[in-house]
């Protein structure tokens, strides 16, 4: 990789997003690469001011004209009449427009960008159209089989399934698309971190165990981890998710393949609290968000945790 630009979508303009900026930002100010934020220049300095952050923003019309450790901002319209307000529906088109600016910087910059996103309000941005961002990025750049991981140096975890109901688990897991995330996920550890890595993989029962004659564990997860093994991959299951996540079993790998969701985010949060972040694999760039919703209810207050968007900042380091 030779990045050079990390893109910063502000994302759901009433957030505490423009909190934590304010906070990374106001102590650390040497950067190795060249930041770019995507969102109104207007709202956001107002933020910050009530949040009595002194920012310097360096607006910029092209990607070419951004500098080194300053903040630059690419402004996108937004109408509003409180730097603090309510989410709603209305801020769906500015978003929208953060994100399509964000993607056609990168489409003309090749690999030389990095995206990450600030939060953004499902049910007021998606509207259910898409199960989350990871889902709508890749919409947007036409790609197929995504893969969400939840990264930490020490112990990353990725679920099969994303934000759908339990009841349809069941339905959308199988031996395919297991094996496809699994291979996503052990080539972005071996292409862009330069790590071989030991995969552990849950069940979908528990203790990996039906009472009648279907078993996900010996009709799918069984067979993928047989294809997997074979074409030299470390992985080891399934395990039994009610149990696994002791230190004893954690200290053995380095990402857990979960069926759903909660399964794997539930323990993950647990143990590194906001020392995590979300990363998108399978699109044409990478894809980081900060593992924090928009929080309004702590709008505003100052008083909300920057440790996901700090551990985002630090992961780039890693990368050439």
């Amino acid at each position: 990789m030779n990045t050079e630009y990390v893109l910063i979508v502000l994302g759901e303009p009433f957030s505490i997003f423009s909190e934590i900026i304010g906070k990374y930002f106001s102590k650390t100010k040497k950067q190795k690469k060249k930041i770019v934020l995507i969102g109104n220049k207007k709202l956001l300095n107002e933020q910050l001011k009530k949040l009595k952050y002194n920012l310097k923003l360096n607006e910029i019309k092209n990607i070419k004209d951004a500098k080194k450790n300053i903040i630059n901002i690419i402004d996108i319209n937004f109408n509003y009449n409180k730097a603090f307000s309510k989410i709603t529906n209305k801020s769906k088109k500015y978003i929208e427009d953060s994100f399509d600016k964000a993607l056609d910087i990168i489409n003309k910059n090749k690999k030389k960008c990095i995206l990450i996103n600030g939060p953004v309000s499902k049910k007021a941005f998606l509207q259910k159209k898409y199960l989350g961002i990871t889902e709508y990025l890749s919409k947007k750049t036409v790609s197929k089989n995504e893969v969400m991981l939840i990264f930490n140096n020490k112990l990353s975890v990725s679920p099969v399934t994303t934000h759908i109901p339990i009841k349809n688990v069941a339905k959308l897991i199988n031996k395919k698309k297991i094996i496809n995330n699994i291979l996503k996920i052990n080539q972005f550890y071996k292409n862009i971190l330069n790590r071989k890595i030991s995969i552990a993989i849950l069940g979908l029962n528990p203790h990996c165990e039906t009472t009648d004659n279907i078993s996900e564990e010996n009709t799918i997860i069984n067979p993928a981890i047989k294809f997997l093994k074979e074409k030299k991959i470390n992985i080891t299951g399934p395990f039994a998710a009610d149990t696994f996540f002791l230190k004893k079993n954690i200290d053995n790998y380095d990402v857990v393949i979960g069926m759903y969701h909660d399964q794997v985010l539930t323990p993950i949060k647990t143990i590194f609290n906001f020392s995590a972040i979300n990363i998108t694999i399978g699109l044409p760039f990478i894809r980081i968000s900060p593992d924090h919703g928009p929080n309004s209810e702590m709008l505003g207050k100052n008083t909300s945790d920057p440790s996901s968007f700090i551990y985002a900042m630090k992961f780039l380091e890693k990368l050439r």
